[in-house]
């Protein structure tokens, strides 16, 4: 379950605000376009998953990350 954030870090854009985002993915859905999608995206969820398990999203990690920079 996602925390309630007093302050967001990014503002909305206006497309989220007049509800455009919501109607596009009701449509997507709706369609069975993400039931198409979702072959194609396979190697990049199943990267994400592995990532997320790993800890790599975690605040040490994040810290450790930004710490060492890219180099």
């Amino acid at each position: 379950m996602a925390r309630f954030k007093l302050f967001r870090y990014r503002k909305p854009s206006v497309n989220s605000l007049l509800g455009v985002t919501r109607v596009k993915r009701t449509v997507k859905r709706k369609s069975g376009w993400n039931a198409v999608t979702r072959l194609t995206r396979a190697p990049i969820n199943i990267k994400r998953t592995v990532l997320r398990r790993g800890s790599y999203y975690s605040g040490p990690m994040r810290f450790w990350r930004w710490l060492l920079g890219k180099r």
